[in-house]
């Protein structure tokens, strides 16, 4: 009877490792969504300032935040870093949807392996709620005042 009780009390901490490994994969994966989510944001100021400056006198003067000091200097000098940046954090975005796509499949692989099944529970009346209190808009005044 003791060894019985001691395989239960073994059984359980595997599911434990186990559960406690495939929380560890979720967690790494929604790190990987966010951090692209930030950087795709990152990819888009840098898009609205090459816009916006791209049009201007090259010679026009301009200021650039580096290592937290503001910088004085000309559009001429400043659009190429932009637009190497910009290209740097594509090919970032890039790698890491590649990071994203493995993680997937290995969180598939493992849900396989140890059959694991999500359980979504019922709370169609707490998100009726949400939808309420998440409508968000802009006030915009009259043109011309």
């Amino acid at each position: 009877m003791a060894s019985k009780a001691g395989g239960d009390g073994k059984e359980a901490i595997n599911e434990q490792v186990i559960a406690n490994t495939y929380a560890n994969m979720r967690t790494e994966m929604n790190q990987l969504y966010t951090k692209i989510t930030e950087l795709e944001m990152e990819v888009g100021e840098h898009s609205l300032v090459i816009g916006a400056i791209e049009p201007l006198d090259p010679s026009r003067r301009c200021y650039r935040m580096i290592g937290g000091v503001l910088v004085e200097r000309t559009i001429k000098e400043v659009l190429p870093a932009v637009k190497r940046n910009k290209e740097g954090l594509e090919e970032v975005i890039a790698r890491m949807h590649e990071a994203l796509e493995r993680k997937k499949k290995e969180i598939t692989e493992f849900e396989l392996k140890y059959k694991i099944r999500i359980r979504k529970a019922d709370n169609d009346t707490e998100e009726g709620g949400k939808k309420e209190g998440t409508a968000q808009g802009v006030l915009v005044g009259p043109a011309g005042q």
